[in-house]
């Protein structure tokens, strides 16, 4: 049964296996600091026009989402975030287990604004019992959000604008940071991202890194200590090169981008056969997550030709469910979903 249920249920790309069969007799020294994490830094300050940028390599999205939060906010602040943002609905409590609160926004799409971010702010500080209640100390996004959807360069530059004048960083968590910028609705390059938020993270793991992930502070006030912090919350790997050696093949010659590419390209595929059979989606998404609203009977045949994720109950007899590709994903398996959604269909 073939499966798309997420974007890291393969290993790594090959040329990343290969590199690290051909050095894995290389002695280097430990934490991040050998010649791979150095040369992945090089590359990765190279793309983002951002030579000064503090680059620090992670084992996963939770440590790191956990790392920087904690890292940034101050003992009696929170992070704000969309309902549906990944650290308050994936992470276990991750969050609130460093001892901070997830300051919640609404949203229909994934993403939060300007205003509702600057209304939550100045409405913590026109209450005369502001003190009594938890601060909100950074926003926090994800680009691709959680329904697949991405920013523009005029929501993050409003968004980057509201968290200035309050004195707030902007975190953005880039999982699948790569599905966002390869869209072909995107209109951020990897310049905007240092120049829009204060610190921001490359995924690997979901990238087709076998794990992994680079967290880049554009905001350098922001990074002093934190390998520190690294350390302390579990996200330092002893044998650090195996995370330099990962970025530092997936940008090299534009493999991450290219491989980007193919996700979003098999998910657009998947989501224009599926709207000629006329089903609609439960979010507009232009990127590796496609998430189509089908019968319940549809669903329950599909799912004994095919593994997917269950996403949220519509009505009494639709569902919508989740789809993803992957940098791996066959040709011949998208084709196969779409006959299989054809003839149950009929």
């Amino acid at each position: 049964m073939y499966t798309f249920i997420n974007d890291y249920s393969e290993g790594a790309h090959e040329r990343i296996m290969e590199a690290l069969m051909r050095t894995n007799r290389e002695q280097t020294c430990g934490y991040g600091e050998d010649p791979y994490c150095e040369q992945a830094r090089a590359l990765i300050r190279k793309k983002l026009g951002a030579e000064q940028a503090g680059v620090h390599f992670l084992v996963g999205g939770t440590q790191t989402n956990t790392t920087v939060i904690a890292a940034l906010l101050r003992p009696y602040q929170g992070v704000i975030a969309a309902t549906t943002g990944h650290i308050n609905t994936h992470e276990s409590g991750a969050i609130e287990a460093t001892g901070h609160k997830v300051l919640t926004i609404p949203t229909d799409n994934g993403k939060i604004t300007a205003q509702q971010v600057d209304a939550l702010i100045t409405a913590h500080y026109a209450d005369a019992t502001a003190e009594h209640t938890v601060q909100p100390g950074m926003v926090y996004i994800s680009n691709p959000t959680e329904v697949g959807t991405i920013y523009s360069k005029a929501e993050l530059t409003a968004l980057k604008s509201v968290c200035e004048r309050h004195g707030v960083p902007l975190f953005m968590d880039g999982a699948r940071l790569g599905c966002a910028l390869a869209s072909a609705k995107n209109d951020l390059s990897w310049q905007d991202l240092p120049a829009l938020t204060d610190v921001f993270y490359i995924g690997g793991t979901k990238m087709g890194a076998l794990f992994g992930e680079a967290v880049v502070f554009s905001n350098r006030a922001l990074d002093k200590d934190f390998r520190y912090m690294i350390k302390q919350r579990g996200g330092m790997l002893a044998k650090g090169r195996l995370l330099g050696l990962q970025f530092a093949e997936l940008f090299r010659d534009d493999l991450y981008l290219e491989l980007a590419r193919h996700a979003d390209s098999c998910a657009d595929r998947i989501k224009q056969g599926i709207a000629a059979l006329g089903y609609s989606f439960l979010s507009d998404s232009p990127t590796n997550q496609v998430f189509p609203i089908f019968p319940k009977s549809l669903i329950e045949a599909l799912a004994k030709e095919f593994a997917f994720e269950f996403w949220q109950a519509i009505d009494e007899e639709r569902d919508a469910i989740r789809l993803v590709t992957s940098w791996a994903t066959k040709e011949e398996e998208v084709d196969n979903l779409l006959a299989c959604l054809a003839r149950l269909s009929r």
